[in-house]
């Protein structure tokens, strides 16, 4: 079974087209017209060792962000489909030179996240200003229906901090995606 999904959200205010291979080698074709989020979704591909093809335009920043992280979530949540044989879990320790992040995540079909990347709120990481880039991990764990803990341990430089936690969010979904038995993992039968 490939596990493979491709989702294209237009809206008024933006247009998204994207597709995930889960089982790929990290391939990735991204074009979102900022380029500090090419770069994390380049390295979320890459170290998530899944495939994605994404091109993306619109009116504001704030929306095209959020939009490719509800696309990518609904990828995702499409991709894993009944989710039989995942691990489901997965976690991480990153770090990325001063900075040090932990991710730990649970493909369990319900929304929560507990997010804590320690950034000044008030300024922007290159071309993205830092609640866009806080909005997008929530737009992807509620669109994923995940669990997403995602917390800077330490750090001072605000760019490290970013690339450490996408990186330990990518290493999680390695995890979490991989095939490990034939079996829904979960004691209800369902996730």
């Amino acid at each position: 079974m490939e596990r493979i999904a491709e989702h294209t959200r237009k809206t008024k205010e933006t247009n998204i087209s994207l597709t995930i291979n889960l089982d790929g080698s990290g391939k990735q074709n991204v074009d979102t017209g900022f380029k500090f989020m090419d770069h994390m979704l380049t390295l979320l591909s890459r170290h998530g060792n899944f495939d994605i093809t994404l091109k993306a335009s619109g009116d504001l920043t704030h929306h095209i962000i959020e939009d490719i992280a509800i696309t990518l979530g609904k990828c995702f949540l499409v991709a894993l489909g009944d989710k039989k044989g995942i691990n489901r879990y997965g976690s991480a320790l990153i770090p990325m030179d001063e900075s040090l992040a932990r991710c730990v995540i649970d493909f369990c079909g319900r929304k929560a996240l507990n997010l804590d990347l320690k950034l000044k709120e008030e300024c922007n990481i290159e071309d993205l200003a830092v609640e866009d880039i806080l909005h997008f991990f929530n737009s992807f764990a509620e669109s994923a229906q995940m669990n997403l803990h995602l917390h800077i341990l330490y750090g001072t430089n605000d760019h490290h901090k970013v690339e450490a936690a996408f990186k330990a969010l990518a290493r999680s979904i390695k995890e979490a995606k991989k095939i490990v038995s034939d079996e829904i993992p979960s004691t209800k039968g369902v996730l």
